[in-house]
């Protein structure tokens, strides 16, 4: 017996199968750097002479922000082109590394030349990511 071609799939199937909820990793990643990053900067502050709530809760907050910050770039990421996405790795990244040189009391202009650097460098290197692995949809 032959069944009929259109014949409605059970459940959700196809490359929107996932669509609704978040694979493992897309949290997993975010929350681990979210984590490492504030306890990096809790521990430069620290070193710095921080009391322990200023410590703690600058902590928290530079995690969480990270965090949703990394989440949210890697919902949308799909959506950019390459070399928008390499930039706001890059901006992003920078951002992150500035601010935790800042922490360490040097002054404006190194934490901003050191964010900068690490930050083009970020770029540079998820831009050739990006654009040799990018899927080219040619017509025939």
């Amino acid at each position: 017996m032959s069944t009929h071609a259109a014949m409605p799939a059970r459940g959700r199937s196809g490359p929107r199968a996932h669509a609704r909820g978040h694979s493992a990793l897309s949290w997993a990643i975010p929350v681990t750097l979210g984590a490492a990053y504030g306890l990096y900067a809790s521990f430069v502050l620290r070193n710095n002479g921080a009391s322990g709530p200023r410590q703690f809760w600058y902590g928290l907050i530079t995690a969480v922000v990270l965090a949703v910050l990394c989440f949210a770039l890697g919902r949308i990421q799909h959506t950019m082109l390459p070399l928008v996405r390499a930039v706001a790795y890059g901006a992003l990244t920078a951002a992150a590394f500035g601010l935790l040189v800042g922490l360490t009391d040097s002054s404006v202009l190194r934490s901003s030349m050191l964010g900068l650097s690490v930050g083009l460098g970020m770029f540079v290197s998820t831009f050739y990511i990006f654009y040799t692995h990018e899927k080219t949809h040619e017509k025939t």
